[in-house]
């Protein structure tokens, strides 16, 4: 497995964008009336539905550019939305993609992997359990083994979609909302983030805070995962990519309840007609709360992540 490096450079970022170049969408970004300095970036429909096509597109095509993806093809551990874009990046390469993830992934998610041609296996409860076995298949087998977010290719193609957002928001964009789970996304955001000027707000589930809790223990720590949004977040701890990158561009860090992101969730259907998981409405729950409250002016993106999600609970 690629191992991160404590520091993901602007560079780093930079190539990235240039590398996947026509294989993923540009950003959608819709104003919220009346809050028009609020975006929403609706990188649900992203292919795939979800953020995770852009790492995924990078990781595949830097090691078919560098000669380094064996006969056996890739492997990855998911919690559903990083695992569907391994699957949809490694179809597109005409590369073999073998997928694990925990017995409790969505149905929805599972049927779209395989739909993709992946090799699915589901192992365990937690994405911990699939990861395990993921390693495993990776040493008996010779895959390449990806990585949900702690792999700095995958970073740096999750923080492409920055540029596309200081790009589409009229005049200075000030802070962009991003959920976490592992911290890819989070890392990749905050380091483009950082070399535009721009604040970084980190939202987590209460009960799902590796990010939080590594920033308060100075190190980063196991921590429970008990969240609706457990699917997509339910990291138990936060990359070391992650941490030391909050560290250097002073993210905030905020945590918000579940009962907030099954409202936020709601208020996106019944507002919008925006179907997303509970991921993505974490990030909105910042600002439904007042965890994170703007200043007069202040131009704010809020990153709706993924849609991999069944809508049957929506009223």
């Amino acid at each position: 497995m690629d191992t991160a490096t404590p520091e993901l450079t602007y560079g780093d970022i930079r190539n990235a964008a240039e590398r996947i170049v026509g294989l993923t969408q540009p950003v959608t970004l819709m104003p919220i009336h009346p809050s028009p300095h609020v975006w929403l970036a609706l990188e649900y429909i992203q292919h795939t539905g979800s953020f995770k096509a852009r790492g995924a597109a990078n990781f595949t095509t830097a090691h078919i550019e560098a000669g380094t993806m064996p006969e056996a093809g890739v492997v990855i551990a998911s919690g559903g939305n990083a695992g569907l874009a391994c699957a949809w990046a490694a179809r597109s390469a005409g590369v073999r993609a073998t997928v694990f993830l925990p017995e409790t992934a969505p149905r929805i998610k599972v049927e779209r992997l395989r739909s993709y041609g992946a090799d699915v296996l589901l192992v365990g409860r937690e994405y911990a359990d699939a990861l395990e076995a993921s390693a495993r298949f990776a040493e008996e087998t010779g895959a390449l083994s990806s990585h949900a977010y702690d792999n700095p290719l995958i970073a740096a193609g999750a923080g492409t979609l920055v540029p596309e957002l200081v790009a589409g928001v009229p005049g200075k964009l000030d802070t962009i909302i991003v959920a976490v789970g592992g911290g890819g996304l989070f890392a990749g955001v905050a380091t483009a983030a950082e070399e535009h000027g721009i604040r970084t707000v980190a939202v987590e589930p209460e009960n799902c805070r590796a990010l939080n809790a590594a920033l308060e223990a100075g190190e980063v720590v196991d921590v429970p995962v008990d969240s609706v949004a457990a699917d997509s977040l339910g990291a138990r701890r936060v990359s070391t990519t992650a941490l030391a990158t909050a560290r250097r561009t002073g993210a905030f860090s905020v945590l918000v309840s579940d009962k907030a992101i099954i409202e936020s969730r709601q208020a996106l259907w019944d507002n919008f007609r925006i179907v997303v998981e509970h991921a993505a409405a974490t990030a909105l729950a910042a600002l439904s709360t007042g965890a994170y409250t703007p200043a007069e002016g202040e131009k704010v993106a809020v990153i709706l992540c993924g849609a991999n999600t069944d809508p049957g609970d929506l009223v």
